[in-house]
């Protein structure tokens, strides 16, 4: 089995989502087929996704469940209360991928220190898969060389058409490291790219449905964040779109570096 078929796609973003339109969207979102979740420590809302979790019909086994520590706490000891808190939120007793958010910035906790706290979290049962996000090619290679091929699941970082970030795309690949890919509708940006409206009336479709069959062509699982029923239900359909290799290298011409997410924190981008 690769990693990535490990992960279901698509999955439910839950970035800025809270309260009520939290819960209704992830409980439209199981309804509907959804099998895989991603929220954050940083979200604020891991207690209404625990919640929408367990009134939901579907079994908690067969949800993918992602969630992550912030690069606060990172220290072994602040790492382990963190998801143990997260676990208490989300009213279950292990996640399915547990994700360090961030790398920590400027090295201020070093890479061995909350990796190896990471991998001891995995080791007791509350996290059946590790990953990272936002790791760039060389910080890779050094959790690559920390905790060894095989045990980090994925990589999750910004994918969209407008920065598609080919290079360490490939370089994960070459690790058998998953992507996964946030904002791949560049926060709605595809919809007015004309290439990709082009595209998707070719297919009868939408640009952001094109944009998920074009990540799914690149062998990336991604987990479009919507709060509306017919976009949860577009979103699992676009992956029954075919694309042709014609119209894929016409995507790839849409590269430009637009890179959203860019805290003050972030590492040194490829």
């Amino acid at each position: 089995m690769t990693q990535h078929s490990v992960i279901p796609n698509p999955g439910l973003g839950t970035f800025r989502l809270k309260g009520d339109t939290l819960k209704s969207a992830v409980s439209n979102a199981l309804e509907q087929g959804y099998r895989h979740i991603d929220t954050a420590q940083m979200y604020g809302n891991e207690a209404e996704v625990g919640q929408a979790i367990a009134e939901s019909s579907v079994p908690r086994n067969e949800i993918f469940l992602t969630t992550k520590v912030w690069h606060d706490t990172l220290k072994p000891d602040d790492l382990k209360k963190s998801v143990d808190e997260s676990l208490e939120k989300l009213g279950t007793d292990y996640v399915d991928l547990l994700l360090i958010h961030w790398p920590s910035p400027n090295d201020e906790v070093p890479m061995r220190d909350y990796l190896t706290a990471l991998r001891e979290v995995q080791k007791a049962g509350k996290t059946r898969h590790i990953g990272v996000s936002n790791f760039t090619m060389a910080q890779i290679d050094q959790a690559v060389d920390i905790l060894g091929e095989g045990v980090l699941l994925t990589n999750q970082i910004e994918v969209h058409p407008f920065l598609q970030n080919r290079a360490l795309v490939e370089h994960c690949k070459r690790h058998d490291i998953a992507v996964t890919a946030f904002m791949p509708l560049a926060v709605g940006k595809v919809m007015e790219d004309d290439t990709l409206k082009r595209i998707a009336a070719n297919h009868d479709a939408t640009p952001a449905q094109v944009t998920l069959a074009w990540l799914q062509a690149l062998d990336i699982v991604t987990f479009p964040s919507s709060t509306k029923a017919d976009h949860l239900k577009s979103n699992i359909e676009a992956l029954k779109i075919t694309l042709s290799d014609d119209e894929l290298e016409e995507i790839a011409t849409l590269d430009r570096g637009e890179r959203i997410a860019n805290p003050d924190f972030a590492p040194d981008w490829d």
